[in-house]
């Protein structure tokens, strides 16, 4: 292919200056006019004594006379020589002794360069079609090879990735080590009769390893590993998503054992009938060609599919049946002492200072997934060599769990002053109702400082990972989302548009306290609204009422009266803890920022009262 292409190249490039040379010859060589004289002319000016110099080229006479003017003349082919010519035509001997008589050497080119020139357009003709007639067998070598399986062997000579390499799901290395094990020693499953799982389907949100954690499988085992995306088997073309998986598998089986991990495999495998046509045709022809094909497995295959995906709701029910994906892998948010393992392996190879402190980092990135802490770590990096130092610290590392949950620092943004102390009031009222109350996160920092598209924010981070969610966290958590509209309120008598995400967020929960999670006295332990996938020119996700008009406003009422619970005793503790609100008002427009220490130091300095108990909301 190689060969081809450079003699190509080499092709293209010799006609290109062939018809350069060519054309320059042709249109940009000077030319002068030049008169033509017959011979028996040339005798009478050579007699007169007016012609300078004869150069003879052939049976062509270049002239140059005595005033500087040329002219061509034409010679006998057979006579013997110019002098004998004039000679024959009565020029004397002394007149012929005074020209400058040459002779030039007939030039190879002279009489192949018009010939040249005539074959030129034929040259070029014949080079078109010698192109056109590559490209056409270039463009049939494409289309045979269109069909063909786009996977992508990983390379032996680059690190392999082992279980050590994944950390923070270690019940997803259990479930994978027999997987291992099979494609190590398959007669230990063989000679008991024992089938291995033909697939393996790893579920889990985006960003916890799932890749990651095929490629570990496969280092492990230390065999080939093919790699495709589920979106690179459709095509427009009918027929081409279903070649590419014949040809698929046929590769595998001749490298197996081996691994063939599929991507996002819900871009193929959806439900089947969820179109009217066009390419969900083609993607459902895919999709039976891959049930045929790992139905048609032997048990002596030794090809092993691992499959991803983070929407399993949505594949087909063959797809996930016995005897295809036999085997389903959770791959979940890593907990605690997860994400300090992952920490861990991340931070291999880079400089890290005395201070860093892991379980602390690990504590405050509740939520993170894999990916989210290997962006931690390598934010920090960044910050660091920003900061021109040579390790990442702790300032850093916080700093950059600030970034990857409310985004980066925006300084530009500047605020007028009186907007500034009614943003700074807001925000306290969300940290003093959120420190107050006994279910409510602790609070990390409050900061007027812009992140992303945030004017300022409080940030809240769990102590431990959690799971359950009770009523009473709900109710509190709902008062730290209206603190600081209250504080607005009995600041300035008056509220802002500042509010507009949090009123969002307070409606969105108090619904799905009522309808979900029947934390409703009044309408009982009941969901309300079912579901559903609608299958029409794609999938659509949308609620059916499942209740009447009056059970609707029941709903509304209810969710009113949660909220105005919720609002109420926000509104409580910030009239019973109004001088503390003043207080971390006032320091966050001297500091613009304050961590969770300092605020519960400024709470402490309160003289004001303990709050009554909690209204309830029955």
């Amino acid at each position: 292919m190689i060969q081809n292409k450079w003699f190509r190249f080499g092709f293209t490039l010799l006609v290109v200056g062939i018809v350069a040379v060519a054309g320059y010859l042709y249109f940009f060589q000077p030319r002068q006019p030049t008169a033509y004289i017959s011979i028996s002319q040339l005798g009478e000016d050579a007699q007169l004594g007016t012609v300078k110099t004869i150069a003879v080229d052939g049976t062509t006479i270049n002239v140059t006379y005595t005033d500087g003017t040329t002219a061509k003349s034409v010679k006998a082919a057979g006579d013997s020589g110019i002098e004998e010519t004039l000679n024959n035509l009565n020029v004397s001997p002394d007149r012929i002794a005074a020209v400058e008589i040459t002779y030039e050497k007939p030039s190879q080119w002279s009489d192949a360069l018009p010939l040249l020139l005539g074959f030129l357009p034929l040259i070029f003709i014949g080079a078109m079609l010698f192109f056109f007639l590559r490209r056409a067998q270039s463009g049939n070598n494409q289309m045979l090879a269109f069909g063909k399986s786009r996977a992508r062997l990983s390379s032996r000579d680059k690190p392999a990735i082992t279980f050590a390499d994944v950390a923070g799901v270690d019940e997803a290395k259990q479930e994978l080590q027999e997987v291992v094990e099979f494609l190590k020693e398959p007669a230990k499953f063989t000679a008991l009769g024992a089938r291995i799982p033909r697939g393996v389907l790893l579920i889990g949100p985006p960003g916890t390893g799932k890749t990651l954690m095929a490629r570990a499988v496969a280092g492990e085992a230390n065999v080939p590993f093919f790699s495709i995306s589920g979106s690179e088997f459709v095509e427009m073309f009918v027929g081409v998503g279903a070649s590419r998986v014949r040809d698929l598998f046929a590769t595998a089986k001749k490298n197996s054992p081996c691994i063939v991990f599929v991507d996002e495999i819900d871009a193929v495998g959806r439900h089947r009938g969820a179109g009217l046509g066009g390419s969900h045709d083609e993607r459902e022809q895919t999709l039976n060609q891959i049930l045929v094909e790992m139905d048609g497995f032997d048990t002596d295959t030794h090809v092993i599919i691992v499959a991803a995906t983070n929407r399993p709701d949505i594949l087909d029910p063959a797809l996930l049946r016995p005897g295809r994906f036999d085997r389903r892998v959770i791959i979940d948010r890593p907990d605690m002492n997860g994400r300090k393992q992952i920490l861990e392996v991340h931070i291999k190879g880079k400089p890290m200072s005395d201070e860093v402190d892991l379980g602390a980092v690990a504590k405050l990135t509740s939520g993170f997934s894999g990916a989210d802490i290997e962006n931690l770590v390598n934010e920090a990096a960044i910050l660091a060599a920003r900061r021109a130092k040579k390790a990442t610290g702790m300032d850093e590392l916080q700093e950059s769990i600030e970034k990857v949950l409310a985004g980066p620092e925006r300084k530009s943004r500047l605020i007028q002053q009186e907007e500034k102390r009614i943003v700074a009031y807001h925000e306290a009222g969300h940290a003093l109702v959120m420190q107050i109350l006994p279910n409510c996160d602790p609070v990390y920092k409050v900061s007027l400082n812009s992140r992303g598209s945030a004017l300022s924010y409080t940030m809240q981070l769990p102590e431990d990972d959690r799971y359950l969610h009770r009523r009473a966290k709900f109710m509190d958590d709902l008062a730290g989302v209206f603190g600081g509209q209250a504080a607005e309120e009995i600041v300035f008598g008056d509220i802002t548009t500042g509010a507009a995400d949090d009123l969002k967020s307070a409606t969105d929960l108090a619904r799905a306290m009522v309808t979900r999670y029947g934390m409703s006295d009044k309408l009982g332990l009941r969901t309300f609204g079912a579901r559903e996938e609608m299958v029409f020119l794609g999938r659509e996700i949308s609620e059916r009422r499942n209740y009447g008009e009056k059970t609707a406003r029941e709903i509304d009422e209810e969710i009113k009266k949660i909220i105005a619970t919720a609002y109420a005793k926000a509104t409580q503790v910030i009239q019973a803890y109004r001088d503390v609100l003043d207080a971390i008002a006032s320091r966050l427009m001297l500091a613009e920022s304050i961590d969770g220490t300092e605020l519960a130091m400024l709470v402490r300095r309160s003289t004001a009262v303990p709050i009554p108990a909690p209204v309830s909301n029955s």
